[in-house]
């Protein structure tokens, strides 16, 4: 299980618009279980990002980092990390 540090959950607080057409969670509490719950994986690179959702399936192969930077459940967080919800 991941730990989601403050700048993890305020990043999904604030853009999960992208991936959800209404908030899942309205308090750091909240995002956390949401989290918890989904089973979200923060990541330290873009090439990890890459790997991860490449083992989850999905077909990346010729996108850009900034389009899986784009991706609906990839949310950056300040400090070049990455949170990854599957929704």
């Amino acid at each position: 299980m991941y730990e989601y540090d403050e700048d993890c959950l305020k990043a999904f607080l604030k853009n999960q618009g992208q991936l959800f057409d209404e908030p899942v969670a309205e308090t750091l509490e909240e995002a956390e279980a949401f989290l918890e719950d989904c089973m979200a994986v923060v990541l330290d690179s873009i090439r990890e990002v890459r790997e991860f959702l490449e083992e989850e399936g999905l077909d990346i192969e010729g996108m850009s980092d900034e389009a899986v930077e784009e991706a609906s459940e990839v949310f950056v967080i300040p400090g070049g990390r990455y949170l990854v919800v599957e929704g």
